[in-house]
């Protein structure tokens, strides 16, 4: 497993200043984004890892000022360039989009028009932003369409959406927000409902493109997998807030939170025998509107001690550039004197049975990594 090259550090492209994100709905206030902090540098890759509803989309479409509503009450600071993208005029925040900073949606079938052709979806960006007339634009298309890797690329500009396969949608998607060269790219869940081998070819698309063009990209998604050996940080996110931010390596081989732990275990292994049982996350993510005092992951966390339930611990970091807000992290003395104390309790074995594991002590300190 291999990182990406790191460019050498300069002024960060992206600074975001524990920005939050609450949506008032009928139930109450929906926490879905609360005080997250990082920063991009130019060129780099980043991922934003977790479980369905952690925050992960909220948090890139919100840096993009995408989440409008009277609804919606968003606080903190977004610095791109210099400029602070939550205070800028909806009219300047449009000139941005596109041409500065890009997205690839989750379903190109809802992101793409489905009554206009793919070659006026993708043109229509670089007639607006460098002013290109409906020729030079019409052929950019067909090179940005080439660019993906579209077969016949000529006859692809004039079908619609629907008539192209999910991959070859997606490969649109691309096409679409890098036809203005944008200096960030956003990739938000870009393999989500394609199967295995184009996942794989997406993915390298994404990787060269973002190589070519030397632009920044933060790459979105709940699998692990997909952001090893593909981006330079990792951002681990659980009800909201940042859970554990390291380089890759680092995630990968120093795992400091039980959530970050228990997502690698729930990969599937190649070396392991036909039909073996994956390894769950007992229990069920936080609502978002009635997260639990204390540390949000507790109820569900196989160390979880009573000051877990009592004390929300903050991000502190534990190596260096290496992030976690644990009060138990992974591989230290008070780790394992937790485990054990949950082991003699029986917790564990609760913790396994909500899952319908095999509840045996072997079981149980295999779920959990120990060996």
């Amino acid at each position: 497993m291999t990182e990406t090259t790191t460019p050498p550090r300069s002024e960060p492209l992206l600074t975001v200043d524990n920005l939050s994100t609450h949506f008032t709905i009928g139930a109450g206030r929906l926490r879905a984004v609360d005080g997250v902090s990082f920063s991009l540098q130019p060129g780099q890759t980043m991922g934003i890892v977790g479980e369905s509803g952690c925050g992960k989309t909220v948090l890139s479409r919100t840096i993009m000022r995408l989440n409008l509503g009277n609804n919606i009450h968003t606080s903190g600071h977004v610095n791109f360039l210099g400029k602070d993208l939550l205070n800028l005029p909806m009219s300047e925040m449009t000139d941005i989009w596109g041409q500065e900073v890009a997205m690839v949606f989750q379903d190109p079938m809802t992101s793409l028009n489905p009554v206009v052709k793919i070659g006026r979806q993708v043109h229509e960006h670089v007639r607006k932003h460098l002013g290109a007339s409906k020729t030079e634009a019409t052929e950019l298309a067909i090179e940005l369409l080439k660019s993906v890797r579209i077969p016949e690329a000529e006859t692809a500009i004039d079908a619609y959406p629907h008539e192209l396969s999910g991959g070859m949608r997606q490969r649109v998607s691309i096409a679409i927000a890098l036809a203005c060269s944008p200096k960030l790219l956003f990739a938000d869940e870009p393999t989500t409902a394609l199967d295995v081998t184009v996942q794989h070819q997406i993915l390298n698309l994404l990787g060269m493109q973002q190589q070519e063009r030397s632009m920044a990209m933060v790459l979105v998604t709940h699998d692990l997998g997909v952001v090893a050996g593909r981006t330079d940080e990792i951002l681990v996110m659980y009800a909201g807030k940042i859970v554990e931010q390291a380089k890759t390596a680092g995630i990968f081989h120093r795992t400091s939170h039980p959530y970050t732990e228990a997502l690698l275990r729930s990969i599937p292994k190649t070396d392991q025998p036909s039909h073996t049982r994956l390894a769950a996350i007992a229990g069920r993510p936080p609502t978002l509107i009635t997260t639990p005092k204390g540390c949000s992951f507790s109820p569900r966390c196989p160390y979880a001690q009573q000051r877990c339930f009592e004390e929300e611990p903050p991000l502190t970091e534990s190596d260096q550039g290496h992030l976690t807000a644990c009060w138990y992290q992974v591989g230290t003395a008070e780790n394992r004197e937790a485990w054990e104390t949950n082991l003699a309790s029986g917790r564990l074995a609760t913790l396994a049975v909500a899952e319908g594991q095999i509840v045996d002590e072997t079981a149980v300190k295999l779920t959990s990594g120990d060996s």
